[in-house]
């Protein structure tokens, strides 16, 4: 048995996962082949993949397997290295996004070099690397091996302490999120006083409302093309039911503003400037809980 672990990086990782697919698919791989996939979405009928596992079962599944198949993270190797397994090793690289750096490259390559595993940095080496497996013997794994593992351990301290673009590249998303929706904000002011300050009149209840509904749009077109491309860093193609589901959920939202404010406010009395807050505070995380999960989310 073949077993696969990715790791719990809050990254995709199905390059991997699509070469073992093909693997299997012709013929290279006829073992039985069980996938942890942590964040990583993939189907197949080839495989039993499962984004987590118990730790019993992560113990039965490392112990009973006859080659580990893993990202180049630490933890993850030296599980299959105490246990004595075979491993073939695939470090995530940051040009795939699979990751912030490439530091698992340098881990993998150390390992690979001091003969405790194969190491993978090319990906459409694996049926070659499937086959080396079958007589590959590690060096034994010695835990009292301090040199080597204060070497690794420096380096990914190195690498990814606290810098400003690992905090970045960490938060990346929701950065990106609030950066772009205060230029969605400033979108749709810009919008509408430009309009009532030409075209609209602001004291005509209709002109003004039109001034608004025009404003929302621009401001809605705004976010779905920034929010596309530049936070959720959208693949699908199926763009119309995408804006679709984007346009539904601020439309949502928007009503969900107005009630706050019907209620709050117009009913209840309260102070405006301070609802009109707690609304948008309200409405910009439900945008992005329902853009993250409903509307951009990751198959």
């Amino acid at each position: 048995m073949i077993f696969v672990t990715l790791g719990t990086q809050d990254k995709s990782f199905d390059r991997i996962l699509k070469e073992i697919d093909k693997c299997i698919k012709n013929g290279v791989i006829k073992d039985k082949v069980v996938v942890q996939a942590g964040y990583t979405k993939y189907k197949s009928d080839n495989m039993e993949i499962f984004s987590e596992v118990s730790k019993d079962e992560f113990e039965k599944l490392m112990q009973e397997c006859d080659l580990l198949i893993t990202h180049g993270g630490v933890g993850s190797i030296f599980d299959g290295l105490k246990r004595g397994k075979k491993i073939i090793a695939v470090p995530r690289l940051k040009k795939y996004n699979e990751h912030t750096n490439n530091h698992q490259l340098e881990i993998v390559s150390e390992f690979s070099k001091a003969s405790y595993l194969l190491a993978l940095t090319n990906i459409t080496m694996l049926p070659k690397l499937l086959e080396k497996a079958k007589t590959f013997k590690p060096k034994k794994y010695k835990s009292n091996n301090e040199k080597f593992v204060s070497y690794l351990e420096d380096y990914v301290d190195r690498n990814e302490k606290n810098s400003l673009k690992s905090v970045f590249n960490r938060y990346r998303e929701v950065l990106m999120y609030i950066i772009f929706g205060i230029l969605t904000t400033v979108v749709s002011l810009v919008v509408y006083y430009a309009l009532v300050y030409t075209v609209l009149n602001p004291d005509m209840a209709l002109e003004l409302q039109t001034a608004n509904i025009i404003s929302w749009i621009a401001g809605v077109t705004f976010a779905y093309i920034t929010n596309r491309k530049f936070v959720f860093e959208s693949k699908n193609n199926n763009k119309i039911k995408e804006v679709s589901n984007f346009v539904l959920a601020r439309v949502l939202t928007l009503v969900l503003d107005m009630l706050i404010m019907f209620i709050f406010v117009t009913w209840l009395g309260f102070s405006d400037k301070i609802f009109k807050l707690v609304s948008q505070v309200v409405v910009i995380v439900l945008n992005y809980v329902f853009s993250k999960l409903f509307v951009f989310k990751k198959d």
